[in-house]
């Protein structure tokens, strides 16, 4: 069972594509969130690599892997590139990673955040089990740490127990 704070991602396929999607909400308000969305000493707490260069749309980023996360996943190509597409302070950003499409929309609610990630999947992307899975923990992770600044390490995250409900949730058991 999961925990109904952090509800399972849905999958969605059409002709283009195959997109992932998140909801989360958070106590505290979009600049907060913003922050830890964008900030590289906040990504370095829930997201598996850095984002590297000038936040506007358009721009190009280069996106290293954190050195013990290329370590412990044995990741062959630490550095990767992107381009931001969206950049709307405090309401959307959306990026090309490799070829993945993230997308954040924040929404006040309340004095507190919705959070809906949206990614479309590449075509190098390992399968949407394990990718939602990936961004579950991610979720997570982001959560802890925009609600108590004290988030667990990331390398110590584990996405197999998510993997496995996921895996269940496509194949319809």
């Amino acid at each position: 069972m999961t925990d109904p704070r952090h509800p399972l991602g849905t999958v969605r396929r059409d002709e283009s594509g195959t997109y992932l999607q998140f909801e989360r909400h958070l106590s505290h308000g979009p600049e907060r969130v913003w922050r830890a969305l964008t900030e590289s000493d906040q990504l370095r707490h829930w997201m598996p690599c850095d984002i590297i260069g000038d936040r506007a749309p358009g721009a190009e980023l280069v996106v290293p892997f954190w050195d013990d996360v290329a370590q412990k996943y044995q990741i062959d190509e630490p550095t990767l590139t992107g381009r931001i597409i969206t950049w709307e302070p405090f309401t959307r950003f959306a990026w090309e990673w490799d070829d993945e499409l993230i997308s954040y929309d924040l929404a006040p609610n309340d004095g507190g955040t919705i959070l809906t990630l949206v990614v479309r999947l590449g075509s190098k992307s390992p399968g949407a089990e394990l990718v939602l899975a990936g961004y579950h923990v991610c979720l997570d992770q982001l959560c802890e740490l925009v609600e108590t600044d004290a988030p667990p390490p990331f390398i110590d995250a584990d996405p197999s127990g998510y993997e496995q409900l996921y895996t269940a949730q496509l194949s319809g058991s």
